[in-house]
């Protein structure tokens, strides 16, 4: 029981290090790596395993988010080629006919990001979306800054928090409380539903308030650099670009069907969709660049690589962590003590044998965890953290797993995922040419608000 009760302190230990670094936005993966490691030691006394356990915990980390790192990458491919064709352009062409007033811009870029998020993400949804949407709504009369606020806010907010068809965080969450990644899915419906409407009604009506005083300016000016990537002429023809357009969503639509009626869920909803997005890829690089499409096919995929690694790389040493606390720990040490259940569970019961806890407290600890951890601008660095505290606390008040890990979700990637953190902000503000921090203040009121009115609905769920 000593050597298990050491393990339970390193644990908290490096917890509260993580949060603490996260919230002076600092990097948080030499802490993780150095729980890993002292909890190895002091579980084996073995200092070369203790070393080796470093790595196997990067080994199953990788493992686990495998299929997570990889649909987002072949994601990115495909947005990458849909761009350089001009594809993209001729899919959004029908809704800015019908873009005439500033709520119809406001309205219709926000449903059409949230839409294109589930499929390609966030970020490659921004850059498919927004030159192409932006010059339409400043000419119906909605400011740039506006664009980037319903871009943020349907896009990084209500689509990443849910994730429901790529479900990569999900799965994140999922893993770190040790719960099926469709509990997750559901408990996070009536919670994101709820965040997503207050939220952008709320930024709505500030939104117009502002525009009435004259105080947002229409074109933004802000002096930053941007990286959109351009669509090369005759690549495809018109009537090739107009097939494509429409071709596209369909095969995704027809990925949305087959998940409902055989019933797919988890990793395999997320390869139903990777697969069809790599048939898409090959299928348009060939169409595109003939001769030379085996090549293009390669340089479009180590685009997606790069992107995905790049925004996983600081994800896996954290992810690692966390797998100890649970799951992980039997592949990555070796046999737990005896009694322990997981040195999370073990802290869930401790916890309640000593403190009282509540539904009401568990809630607003994982929106406050969920949120302080998001604040390193990730929003995905954290979420592991919010499922192992779920666990704890689901674990201490016999219930509410599910929803408490929900709950942490969305406050993280909230936060963190791109609408209220300024370096997190970057591709929608660059897109929209103006500052990340105004936007960072313009969306403050409206996520906070969001945030309040769903952890009460998240108390009465659980």
């Amino acid at each position: 029981m000593i050597g298990l009760s050491a393990l339970h302190w390193i644990y908290v230990v490096f917890i509260v290090l993580i949060i603490g670094f996260m919230v002076r936005r600092r990097d948080t993966s030499l802490i993780s790596i150095l729980g890993i490691f002292l909890i190895a030691i002091v579980a084996t006394g073995d200092l070369t395993a203790s070393v080796s356990g470093v790595f196997k915990s990067f080994v199953y980390a990788t493992t686990e988010l495998l299929s997570t790192i990889l649909i987002i990458c072949i994601i990115v491919a495909m947005s990458k080629i849909l761009q350089k064709t001009g594809i993209n352009e001729v899919m959004v062409a029908p809704f800015t006919k019908i873009i005439k007033t500033p709520a119809l811009a406001y309205w219709t870029i926000g449903i059409l990001m949230m839409l294109i998020s589930w499929f390609f993400w966030p970020s490659p949804a921004v850059a498919l979306l927004g030159a192409v949407m932006l010059p339409v709504a400043i000419r119906a009369g909605l400011p740039a800054l506006g664009v980037a606020m319903a871009m943020n806010l349907f896009g990084h907010g209500i689509a990443l928090s849910g994730d429901f068809i790529i479900q990569g965080a999900p799965k994140l969450t999922a893993d770190a409380a040790g719960i099926p990644v469709t509990d997750v899915v559901y408990a996070s419906v009536p919670l994101v539903i709820t965040m997503g409407i207050v939220t952008t009604i709320v930024a709505f009506f500030l939104l117009r308030r502002d525009m009435k005083r004259g105080a947002l300016e229409m074109v933004g000016t802000f002096d930053g650099e941007k990286e959109i990537e351009t669509a090369e002429d005759g690549l495809l023809t018109k009537g090739q670009k107009q097939f494509f357009a429409i071709f596209i969503p369909i095969a995704f639509i027809l990925d949305v069907v087959a998940m409902s009626v055989f019933k797919l869920s988890g990793g395999d909803a997320t390869a139903i969709v990777g697969g069809t997005a790599i048939f898409i890829l090959l299928l348009l690089s060939m169409f595109a660049h003939k001769n030379a499409g085996l090549e293009k096919t390669t340089s479009y995929l180590i685009e997606g690589f790069q992107f995905g690694f790049k925004v996983f790389g600081p994800v896996i040493p954290i992810a690692a962590f966390f797998y100890l606390g649970d799951s992980g720990y039997l592949t990555i040490i070796g046999d737990l003590p005896a009694g322990s259940q997981g040195i999370v569970n073990d802290l869930g019961m401790a916890l309640a044998a000593v403190v009282p806890l509540t539904k009401e407290i568990a809630v607003i600890t994982l929106t406050g965890v969920g949120a302080i951890t998001g604040l390193d601008g990730s929003g995905f660095s954290g979420i592991t953290l919010a499922g192992s505290i779920a666990n704890l606390f689901g674990t201490a008040i016999e219930s509410g797993t599910a929803t408490l890990t929900a709950m942490g979700q969305i406050a993280a990637i909230w936060v963190g995922g791109g609408t209220l953190v300024p370096w997190a902000l970057i591709p929608a503000a660059a897109i929209c040419n103006v500052s990340p921090f105004e936007l960072a203040r313009k969306n403050f009121i409206p996520v906070v608000v969001g945030l309040v009115v769903t952890t009460i609905v998240a108390m009465f769920l659980i």
